[in-house]
């Protein structure tokens, strides 16, 4: 599913045109993005966490030439299902 297809649901399902429902759907998703970048946590009740989690700098292997490499630090983010998402994904 891309944007384009979430865009065009919220045009189905609540009848704004279809620029407004793009200019909300691109708004919920820069309100996440920011609040990610920010390093907060997104709770979407229902469906899920997103938090940015920081990773350290660890040794690695190139498995061309298995030669170490050093891996910098970086964030990373992650997804935590909720139970009602888990439920309705198993059942």
């Amino acid at each position: 599913m891309t944007k384009a297809d979430i865009v065009e649901r919220v045009y189905e399902k609540v009848g704004t045109s279809k620029k407004e429902s793009a200019e909300i759907v691109e708004t919920v998703l820069d309100i996440i993005k920011e609040n990610l970048k920010n390093g907060e946590k997104v709770k979407i009740s229902g469906f899920g966490n997103f938090s940015v989690r920081k990773k350290r700098p660890r040794r690695g292997r190139n498995p061309q030439t298995g030669g170490e490499i050093e891996i910098t630090a970086r964030k990373v983010l992650t997804f935590k299902p909720s139970q009602v998402l888990k439920k309705v994904l198993n059942s």
